[in-house]
């Protein structure tokens, strides 16, 4: 069974730009990288031009948790750290 990961990131007022630049690089690492993850992609708000969603989806569990425990997941999400206004919003669901 595949699992869906809906993320809501809602980024610091005047950090668009450098959020996206980093999160770019994150696209293509997991894109490039991890074979268990069928699409990592990430869309900005057309009602909110603070918030991004992230739509996620892994070939199961294992690769969910390999995604996480990822180097460059870790640095680059310690990057993004500083551009995030709040504690992103993950929602899991299950493939059917």
């Amino acid at each position: 069974m595949t699992i869906g990961v809906l993320a809501t990131l809602t980024v610091a007022e005047g950090k668009n730009a450098e959020f996206e630049a980093l999160f770019k690089q994150l696209v293509e690492q997991v894109n490039a990288q991890e074979e268990g993850c069928n699409f990592y992609q990430i869309h900005k708000s057309r009602t909110d031009g603070q918030v991004y969603k992230v739509l996620e989806q892994y070939t199961d569990q294992a690769a969910f948790e390999a995604h996480g425990k990822s180097d460059y997941f870790r640095e680059i999400g310690r990057s993004l750290g500083p551009c995030m206004a709040g504690p992103p919003e993950i929602e899991l669901v299950d493939g059917i």
